[in-house]
């Protein structure tokens, strides 16, 4: 599952049932970032092991690096926040994260679910903090032997 963008305390006061419903079913839970108090990241470890990266509204309690790279399953996963301008914004990831098969990031709190040349970015949205879209959203992603077999974004208000 990925989340990114839940801004506690402001906008998560606790996690919300709707995002509950799938962090139960999680092997794994991605954050792009800020989480804003480290609490969070120990409420959404209840659920299952957490990986996250620091966003720019992260607090010093925050433990968490700038970018992360991972082996989920064999499939490459790159991590960052702010992934830029949404101008050239595929080929910037490219050359940031050479090796990665996919990059999720946050700070838009805009989903986007975008594939070229052999790299799918992904930024799940917010939750908790929806500003212009439709609904606060989160990310689903089933991986098998190195394959992304799906990337979801799920409205959850």
């Amino acid at each position: 599952m990925v989340l990114s963008d839940t801004h506690a305390p402001r906008r998560w006061k606790a996690c919300p049932p709707r995002v509950a419903d799938h962090l139960r079913g999680a092997d794994v839970i991605l954050h792009a970032g800020d989480v804003c108090t480290g609490w969070v990241l120990d409420e959404l470890a209840a659920y299952a092991p957490v990986h996250a990266v620091k966003g720019n509204n992260d607090g010093p309690d925050v433990e968490a690096p700038e970018t992360l790279e991972l082996d989920l399953a064999g499939l490459r996963v790159a991590m960052i926040h702010d992934s830029g301008p949404a101008t050239a914004r595929w080929s910037r990831l490219r050359h940031r994260f050479p090796s990665a098969d996919l990059v999720i990031f946050g700070h838009s709190h805009i989903p986007l679910d975008h594939t070229q040349d052999g790299l799918r970015i992904f930024n799940p949205g917010s939750p908790t903090d929806r500003r212009r879209q439709p609904h606060g959203t989160l990310g689903l992603l089933h991986i098998h032997h190195g394959h992304l077999l799906s990337a979801e974004i799920v409205p959850v208000t």
